[in-house]
């Protein structure tokens, strides 16, 4: 006779505490690239916070190129969770389970993100993992941090439905006179923020329905302490207007 488990009683929740926190170029959820590692040059830190603040935790760590970074969706959390979503690979029209999507309205507002690990630094007795080509808004709390092990991680032969191919960075960048004014202005903000910002519009920062299609808006995305105004100049032509500092 076969045996089951009794699930009668299910512990019903369970209390986390971020470990880190995340800072990142992305000031918003538009323009954050919907999987890691799209955009390279986009560079942040996760910060040790609390007790986990501890050199101790991460000994070791740099063994490791890539580290899995499990995240709360806080930037859309207070949205609640739906059922279906529309996934923008499909088109944005196209409606599907929740859980078969990397969709931010989940029943527990978790993500996971795969970053690469540049550095460890502690100083002062604070720790921070420095990262790269990560797709996490400012301020995103960590609850867990795991090295990503190529062997087991990395499933050459899996089949991943609608989302087997890594989406056409299909657009091309310009950056008008003004922009390119402006990067010089901004440029000891960081020494990689023509690359940033191009990287970014490649990847078509617009809502899903509209892509591929004409598009005469104005546009503007924050990235640190920057706003960017861009515009479609053909279907896959941006030109970067200009660049300003943030008013808030």
């Amino acid at each position: 006779m076969s045996k089951t488990c009794d699930i009668t009683h299910p512990v019903q929740s369970f209390k986390f505490d971020a470990i880190a926190l995340v800072e990142s170029p992305y000031q918003e959820k538009f323009a954050i690239p919907r999987q890691p590692n799209l955009v390279s040059a986009a560079k942040g830190r996760v910060v040790l916070i609390g007790d986990a603040n501890n050199s101790e935790l991460v000994r070791d760590i740099e063994q490791f190129s890539h580290l899995w970074l499990l995240f709360i969706f806080h930037g859309t959390q207070a949205q609640g969770w739906k059922p279906l979503v529309r996934p923008p690979r499909l088109g944005g029209n196209v409606k599907t389970g929740v859980l078969a999507t990397r969709s931010t309205f989940r029943p527990n507002p978790i993500g996971m993100s795969v970053v690469k690990l540049d550095k460890v630094t502690t100083i002062k007795k604070q720790t921070i993992l420095h990262i790269s080509g990560l797709d996490l808004l400012n301020g995103t709390p960590i609850v867990d941090i795991k090295p990503y092990v190529p062997y087991s991680d990395a499933i050459v032969d899996a089949d991943a439905g609608f989302a087997q191919q890594q989406p056409e960075a299909g657009l091309s960048v310009v950056f008008s006179n003004k922009a390119q004014a402006d990067l010089k202005q901004y440029n000891q903000h960081d020494s990689e923020l023509a690359l940033l910002i191009e990287q970014v519009l490649r990847q078509d920062p617009r809502p899903a329905y509209k892509q591929g299609k004409a598009d005469d808006k104005v546009y503007g995305m924050s990235l640190y302490d920057l706003n960017i105004q861009w515009q479609l100049t053909a279907l896959d032509s941006v030109l970067v207007l200009n660049i300003t500092k943030s008013s808030n």
